[in-house]
């Protein structure tokens, strides 16, 4: 027997789609977790390479917004992939407070003979939603992340507005 506790039907609907989504991104992102792995990189190595790979160089700071990750985690994904000879570090020469991430040869081919590999499983995998379905949801999800993405950037922290109500 359920005993489940009611916050009204809008926000039972809400809760009930959130774990949906959370459910969904944690299984895809533990099967593309698990296709990285076999090619010797972790999510994060493999971001780093995915953004070199298709944007070309760019900085440490860069990298970190378009991988959601703090400078400090960045760079440590930089030193090990350095490490590693797939990434190098160059110093701006007008400006010594910028450096420069690029792919090195090696880099630059594990990027090309894994990403088209890496993009056919992920392929696979959401390919149980037709096209149509794909669609929809990218849309649906796009608005939901770009007015949560608003909401925020215009609003007070939500630490604060709790603050507020006690």
């Amino acid at each position: 027997m359920e005993n489940r506790r009611s916050y009204g039907k809008k926000a039972d609907q809400a809760l009930s789609l959130w774990v949906k989504l959370a459910r969904a991104y944690e299984t895809v992102r533990h099967r593309s977790v698990e296709d990285i792995r076999t090619y010797g990189l972790t999510q994060s190595q493999f971001g780093v390479l995915e953004a070199l790979g298709h944007l070309g160089t760019l900085t440490p700071g860069e990298l970190s917004k378009k991988q959601l990750s703090s400078c400090g985690t960045i760079t440590v994904v930089l030193d090990n992939l350095e490490t590693e000879g797939l990434v190098l570090r160059k110093r701006s020469g007008s400006d010594r407070r910028v450096t420069y991430v690029s792919l090195t040869a090696k880099g630059r081919k594990l990027f090309d003979n894994s990403f088209h590999r890496h993009a056919a499983f992920i392929g696979g995998v959401i390919g149980v939603l037709t096209d149509a379905e794909q669609h929809d949801l990218g849309r649906l999800l796009r608005k939901l992340g770009r007015t949560q993405e608003e909401s925020f950037s215009t609003n007070q922290p939500n630490n604060q507005r709790r603050k507020e109500t006690e």
